[in-house]
């Protein structure tokens, strides 16, 4: 990690540490041509990936050639034609992307864009070659340059297709992965179509030309890009669809074999209701990038490690529902209001007992064996510590900081990811899990905090339950009592002490939360959570496993989208509508 780059580590007593140029965090006016949801450019993005991979063009294309496969695109998108030059600028990518994955990072060039530096604050001089960057730490482009350079890019924080030119004629560059506008990538695509060198780009999202932003995301992975990193053309999509077939019940009954009664009928029941199923993925998924062979069948054996991440997750469930008395899980009744309380804690202790059933039943190694049972144990002893944390809390509700709730967050959420993760490595092989265990824990917990700030934000937005109704500990509730003064903050104070239950008081909490901003610092600790999940991985040195976890940052954040809950916002999200393909 950076020295400016440091962890956001959380304790009941200690702080949150956010990178200051995500505190500096500004809203920019959105650029009209360039879906600005995650959701929408990811979409686009699977488009145009499925696209050249069907039509195969083949690079350097004419501008107008690929004008015209951009305009296919949008007919198959059905969106709105004032995305055809951003189309054109992930058609152009994905051309590329294969053979800049064959590029030794040595032979690439970085080339941001120095509109991304805070202009009123930024200390950075200039010289002939652009901006030298100070290391300030307020802005993007410090932590960027680093990590290129420390992989061995030459970079260059600067605009102008001359210097880039001037670059390639050297010779020494063999490949460009670039940050930009859409109206400067128009004028040095020619430069690029004659120099006929690998070029990436990823746009910025904004129209104007000082204190810009960019999907990080994407700058992120089109900068780790090696074809060291062989589950690069994984198909995750496709990975999680087969995760999802094993609990089909068919499925579960050969993986489980033949179930006997009741309790083993709800459990198993349980087991296939919606769900994301994240944790069995996460399992697969490191088993696979750092397999030999990544693209090679699945073995038997990793489904039942697998189901049993999952078994120990709906337990989990299935217990927090009884002990935060929710009514609804999915969309339907929580278990215990089907078939009562009883009932429901002896199908999530069968279910717990399965998974330790599972990985002692799986054909491998006595030592891989023993390993998976302690890292299982452990974990559920650490999601155990971390629910205990929160009810004994309930016992005595007060108000929490949100470090507090932070810290809560890390014990509750994290272990489940760790676990999910450890257990594809271990099956992996027992040497490989010893190798990257350390990263693997603080991805997990960078990871699990960010899932638990994006659920909490969700919950209060359009979720199934609402944490400040049911009067648990909320992030939202603790960032806007840290910053309410006055009669606010009494208030705020009363539903931390479950004293406020009024529906005129929890709408005055609504409006105060929309007052002070508070989604907004709660999102900014989402990105920082993150950005610190992706940061952890340079460490890691084998490149399937740190691409693979890179990616999959991008999968779980991008597949549901935020809805904005403060009405005062409205009329500016009104202003960015969904491409037309959302909504079919």
């Amino acid at each position: 990690m950076h020295p400016h780059s440091a962890s956001p580590a959380t304790n009941l007593t200690g702080s949150v540490s956010i990178p200051r140029h995500i505190v500096q965090q500004r809203v920019r006016a959105p650029k009209k041509n360039i879906p600005q949801t995650v959701v929408e450019r990811n979409l686009f993005l699977r488009t145009v990936r499925n696209y050249v991979s069907e039509f195969n063009p083949v690079p350097p294309l004419p501008v107008d050639d690929l004008k015209v496969h951009a305009d296919r695109v949008i007919a198959m998108l059905s969106c709105d034609p004032v995305y055809r030059d951003y189309i054109g600028v992930l058609i152009n990518n994905e051309m590329w992307r294969e053979s800049l994955a064959a590029v030794p990072f040595e032979r690439r060039l970085l080339l941001l864009p120095k509109c991304l530096r805070v202009e009123s604050k930024c200390p950075a001089p200039f010289d002939e070659f652009g901006l030298l960057c100070k290391q300030c730490g307020l802005c993007t482009i410090q932590d960027l340059q680093s990590e290129a350079e420390r992989l061995g890019y030459a970079t260059l924080v600067a605009e102008g297709s001359a210097i880039v030119m001037s670059l390639i004629q050297t010779g020494k560059v063999d490949a460009i992965v670039g940050v930009s506008c859409l109206s400067v990538l128009e004028r040095a695509f020619p430069y690029m179509e004659a120099a006929a060198i690998p070029g990436v780009a990823i746009p910025l999202l904004q129209d104007d030309c000082i204190d810009t932003t960019v999907d990080l995301d994407w700058v992120w992975e089109y900068i780790h890009l090696s074809s060291d990193d062989h589950t690069r053309r994984l198909d995750l999509g496709g990975l999680r669809d087969e995760v999802d077939s094993w609990f089909l019940p068919a499925a579960l009954e050969t993986i489980l074999g033949n179930g006997e009664g009741e309790t083993e009928r709800l459990a198993r029941e349980w087991l296939g209701r919606a769900g994301k199923r994240w944790r069995p993925f996460l399992t697969v998924a490191a088993f696979q990038a750092l397999r030999d062979e990544p693209g090679a069948p699945l073995p038997q054996d990793i489904r039942k490690i697998a189901v049993a991440v999952e078994c120990f997750h709906k337990a989990s469930l299935i217990h927090d529902d009884i002990e935060d008395n929710d009514s609804q899980r999915y969309g339907e009744p929580t278990l215990h209001e089907q078939v009562g309380i009883p009932v429901a804690l002896n199908v999530g202790d069968l279910l717990i007992g399965e998974g330790y059933r599972l990985i002692g039943a799986s054909k491998i190694s006595a030592e891989q064996k023993a390993q998976m049972l302690l890292v299982a144990a452990e974990a559920q002893r650490d999601l155990c510590r971390g629910q205990g944390a929160e009810l004994c809390w309930a016992r005595t509700p007060a108000p929490l900081t949100q470090h507090q709730v932070l810290d809560i967050f890390r014990k509750k959420t994290a272990p489940a990811f760790e676990v999910a993760l450890r257990l594809g490595a271990l099956y992996a092989s027992v040497e490989t899990h010893g190798e990257v265990l350390s990263v693997l824990k603080r991805y997990s917990e960078a990871l699990g905090i960010a899932y638990q700030i994006r659920d909490d934000i969700s919950d209060h937005s359009d979720g199934e339950t609402n944490d400040l109704v049911a009067l648990r500990p909320t992030l939202l509730l603790a960032i806007a009592h840290d910053k309410a003064k006055g009669a606010d903050k009494e208030l705020l104070g009363s539903v931390w002490r479950r004293e406020s239950k009024q529906e005129s008081e929890l709408a005055r909490v609504n409006e105060i939360y929309c007052e002070l901003g508070v989604q907004t610092r709660a999102q900014t600790l989402l990105e920082t959570y993150k950005e610190e999940a992706i940061r952890c991985l340079s460490e890691l040195d084998k490149a399937s496993l740190k691409g693979l976890l890179r990616r999959i940052v991008g999968k779980i954040f991008s597949d549901v989208e935020i809805k904005g809950w403060c009405k005062e916002h409205e009329p500016g999200n009104a202003a960015v509508e969904p491409a037309t393909v959302l909504a079919k």
